[in-house]
């Protein structure tokens, strides 16, 4: 289920909305330009399962996104445990690549959670706006939206991205620390589930 926090971007000290209703991350989302779905759940689908099996099984989500908003690549990205030793190495820079704020001058990020979570933080107008996403959601950061995401101290998610530009993902850092300052994945899904990551 998705949570919405938002907060001023002064500190988290005082959450100025925090909700589960669908309907309400819509709205409070929608005024900034942010697409949030929800798409049926493919349970079948192992959490590691390969990129044709994930594309296969939302083929018909994935063609009517992509014929309405234009987009000219998609692909699928996978992070989960596998034990070997160079795991951890491989997870904590993966999370430290997207984990400083940044942009993206050239294209939206559109991400699909088919399993797993992830949180999106979009620094707007004088607010952060972290959206907890889980198996399901489908979030839309427009260009030029200045965010960051993280994905826990240890990731386990699977994403369909959809691309408008060939060259994918090119952020620009704002070379900001506000990440530094707001509740990280493991803090937010320790208040979420009850459970410490």
């Amino acid at each position: 289920m998705t949570l919405l926090t938002t907060w001023p971007d002064s500190g988290p000290e005082t959450a100025l909305l925090r909700t589960f209703d669908p309907e309400e991350i819509g709205a409070a989302l929608a005024p900034l330009g942010v697409a949030y779905e929800q798409w049926p759940v493919r349970d079948e689908l192992a959490p590691g399962a390969c990129p044709q099996a994930v594309l296969a099984a939302y083929a018909d989500e994935v063609r009517a996104l992509t014929a309405r908003e234009g987009f000219r690549s998609v692909d699928v990205v996978s992070l989960h445990p596998d034990g070997s030793p160079d795991w951890a190495d491989r997870a904590r820079a993966a999370r430290e690549k997207f984990l400083a704020e940044h942009t993206h001058e050239a294209d939206d990020e559109v991400r699909f959670f088919v399993s797993g979570a992830g949180v999106f933080y979009l620094h707007v107008d004088g607010a952060v706006h972290a959206v907890y996403c889980e198996k399901g959601d489908l979030l839309g950061v427009p260009k030029g939206t200045t965010h960051w995401f993280d994905m826990g101290t240890r990731p386990s998610f699977t994403a369909i991205r959809f691309f408008h530009e060939e060259d994918g993902w090119i952020g620009t850092f704002t070379g900001s620390d506000i990440a530094a300052r707001f509740p990280d994945f493991d803090t937010l899904r320790a208040g979420y589930t009850g459970v410490s990551v």
